[in-house]
């Protein structure tokens, strides 16, 4: 069937829900052959994925994944994640990492999802394990982490075990330079399903066709961001350009707009300033970040995507409600408070 639906997808043919389930069960399957699958990735990609192919996709891989035992007062809260799906390539410090963080001690529950550096020096689950936090949490222990610091992480690789079948694949086509949808869905399969999600893409026009996705499979409230960086554009509301967004509420419709920085109390930066490293060198930043002795262009970066976080979640009336309420965060002392205790606890 893959082989079938690779030479579809050359002839240019968009594949049926039905075609896509069928696609997913040999993606999965170790009998067949990674160049196969390769083939078939590079395909799709070369074609174009369209919003309904990318949904149809995150519905079987969700099928897939290990669900934390959420219960019922659970279910009841807001629940949000901030993910990326890198790509950008511009070596920031991983300001979405940080954002969950300050979300999470600003009372906010927080559903991270994210892996290992793959374009980046330093992924989520790198940083996170520098800074003492555990990123190997058992279904259960992740929903104890929930209810009891507001915050867990769901490891990708963890939490999605049929994925081993897909990596070779994804490593010929990395090979080749080609990407792949896997780089589009990792924000869309959070196995803990978030109700409000901010989620950074690498180019603008991924913009409206994921806000899309993430509506069609019941998010209540989400914003899509790519943020401009002279030629280039980060993943992340950016601090040193416009940012273009596309929104939603799930009963309020859809909008796309940009977001000027000169609407935020920001000091004059450049992308320089926003650089990361390897894993050491980024939770050292987060740690200055959190602990308030990062005062420049980084606390900055943070300020303004955790405004969007804390909008989404509804603890902020507006954006600079929410820059200002993530600043309180991280002045009282709150957000290193949040680091110290998700640090200690069980393993």
């Amino acid at each position: 069937m893959l082989n079938l639906l690779t030479t579809e997808l050359r002839n240019g043919q968009t594949l049926s829900d039905s075609q896509i389930a069928s696609a997913v069960a040999d993606l999965i399957n170790e009998q067949i052959s990674a160049i196969s699958k390769a083939e078939f990735l590079t395909a799709l990609a070369l074609k174009g994925e369209t919003w309904m192919e990318l949904s149809a996709f995150a519905r079987e891989l969700r099928k897939l994944s290990i669900a934390p035992p959420l219960d019922a007062a659970m279910r009841e809260r807001e629940i949000l994640d901030v993910c990326g799906t890198g790509g950008d390539r511009l070596n920031t410090f991983n300001i979405s990492t940080t954002v969950a963080l300050v979300a999470a001690a600003g009372g906010v529950t927080v559903a991270k999802h994210g892996n290992r550096a793959i374009t980046s020096s330093s992924g989520s689950a790198d940083v996170l394990e520098e800074l003492g936090i555990p990123v190997y949490l058992s279904p259960d222990a992740a929903a104890r982490s929930l209810a009891t610091h507001n915050f867990a992480f769901f490891f990708a690789q963890h939490f999605h075990p049929a994925f081993k079948h897909i990596g070779a694949a994804r490593k010929l086509c990395a090979e080749a330079g080609q990407r792949t949808i896997f780089n589009i869905l990792g924000p869309l399969l959070n196995p803990a399903r978030p109700t409000a999600q901010l989620v950074g893409v690498p180019r603008p026009e991924f913009c409206e066709k994921i806000a899309h996705v993430l509506q069609s499979l019941g998010v209540r409230r989400a914003m899509v961001v790519s943020g401009e960086v002279g030629d280039a554009f980060l993943d992340e509301i950016s601090s040193l350009g416009k940012t273009h967004l596309a929104e939603f509420y799930q009963d309020k419709g859809f909008n796309q707009s940009c977001l000027e920085p000169q609407n935020f109390p920001l000091q004059p930066a450049t992308l320089a300033d926003l650089q990361g490293g390897d894993k050491q060198a980024s939770a050292k930043i987060i740690r200055n970040v959190l602990s308030g002795q990062e005062r420049g262009p980084k606390r900055d970066a943070v300020l303004l995507n955790a405004a969007a976080a804390f909008f989404l979640a509804g603890r902020s009336r507006t954006l600079l409600d929410g820059f200002d309420y993530a600043a309180e965060v991280i002045d009282s002392g709150k957000a290193h408070e949040k680091l110290v205790s998700l640090a200690s606890q069980p393993r």
